[in-house]
């Protein structure tokens, strides 16, 4: 049995804390003992219960700028690490800059023996502060991995990081069971009609490709008048207000209102898979990603998903199991959303998307890190006293 310690930087519900929450419970399943650490404001609590232990390090969220709150969370965590013991850890594991920074920083002081860091995609900042973290949250752990085959060539091409790819995950138990009571309460809720329903999770941000998703949608309701448009979630730790007031101003412009296009804004864990199942086609048109685990959660809840032809999703996708369209093409976007609400797709429900889903589980990503914790203590020089 090993003690290991994920970190994460957030309790929002983003894709590299949900790795982190399903990752430590297949952990945990296996026989291992796992404390989740996340960084968190007083009051806050992680968005998904977990079997695992949770410490939250607080923050008191008051400082301003994202490089001020970034070294903030950095703090906490550290912090919270000393507490907790870091040393008697057998592994250490960050999903982020903000966790790696910590355990980079335990590291140079001789307080762990070392740690492990998973990319799940790298930002390009304008704030020398921002980038020197983002560089050495990878640069000094002992192992890098990534989430997809695309971000593992990436570190190498423009890096030349040896990382290695582990698959991210998806409990299909989850997204499959009948949620009728919290559909009914969610069309109610945001006057949710007929349809037909586009889903698009993430909120609104550039990475996201929002702006473009709208003018694609606008498309898409000169032929259907009664479509609505489903934005979900945008819980984040950057700042997107500007994006979103452009978002807001071309939406006025398109003279699309509030019950054509929809903000939910972050809903509560057991609510998404009822808002799954509204959707008609679930969008994920975006210009960044480290894997997207919404594409799976969307097939795994028998929706069509309409995505970017571009890596990493060309990696692990195909015809069968999504349509390709074009993030920089607004009529591309619009004829593949119509092509999914028609049916008229090669989207393989019966083989090609289960055997997808087959391949990607919780527990099969366990058993990968597993491999890799172990062959890095192996290769750690023997201590004596």
């Amino acid at each position: 049995m090993m003690r290991i310690g994920l970190l994460t930087h957030s309790v929002n519900p983003r894709g590299g804390v949900v790795h982190s929450l399903e990752l430590a419970r297949a952990l945990h399943e296996s026989g291992h003992l796992l404390t989740i650490f996340a960084p968190a404001r007083e009051g806050e609590s992680m968005f998904r219960a977990s079997p695992c232990r949770v410490v939250l390090a607080r923050v008191a969220g008051t400082r301003d700028g994202l490089a001020a709150m970034v070294d903030e969370r950095i703090r906490a965590l550290k912090h919270a690490l000393i507490e907790e013991g870091a040393e008697s850890f057998d592994v250490l594991h960050a999903q982020d800059s903000i966790g790696g920074n910590a355990l980079a920083e335990l590291k140079a002081e001789g307080c762990i023996k070392g740690f492990v860091r998973t990319v799940h995609h790298l930002d390009n900042f304008d704030d020398a502060r921002l980038s020197h973290w983002q560089r050495r949250a990878w640069q000094d752990a002992d192992a890098v991995l990534c989430v997809s085959d695309a971000w593992t060539r990436t570190m190498y091409d423009m890096h030349g990081v040896h990382a290695r790819t582990v698959r991210n995950g998806i409990d299909r138990m989850r997204y499959a069971a009948r949620a009728d009571r919290q559909r009914d309460e969610l069309r109610k809720r945001f006057a949710i009609g007929a349809g037909p329903v586009v889903l698009a999770v993430g909120g609104i941000e550039a990475r996201k490709n929002t702006l473009m998703l709208l003018e694609a949608f606008a498309l898409l309701r000169a032929q259907r008048p009664s479509a609505q448009l489903v934005l979900a979630g945008g819980a984040s730790l950057l700042d997107h207000d500007a994006y979103t007031r452009r978002f807001l101003a071309r939406a006025a412009e398109l003279r699309l209102d509030h019950t054509q296009v929809i903000l939910t804004g972050p809903l509560p864990d057991d609510q998404m898979p009822a808002l799954f199942s509204i959707a008609d086609v679930v969008s994920m048109i975006s210009l960044r990603e480290g894997f997207g685990l919404v594409v799976l959660e969307a097939l795994a809840s028998a929706k069509p998903v309409v995505i970017s032809h571009i890596e990493p999703f060309t990696d692990y996708l195909d015809d069968r199991t999504c349509i390709f369209t074009d993030p920089h093409d607004a009529a591309s976007i619009a004829k593949a959303l119509a092509k999914a609400m028609d049916g008229a797709h090669d989207i393989d429900f019966d083989q090609a998307v289960p055997a997808l889903l087959d391949r990607y589980t919780w527990q099969a990503s366990a058993a990968h890190h597993l491999d890799i914790y172990g062959k890095w203590l192996q290769s750690l020089p023997l201590t004596t006293v």
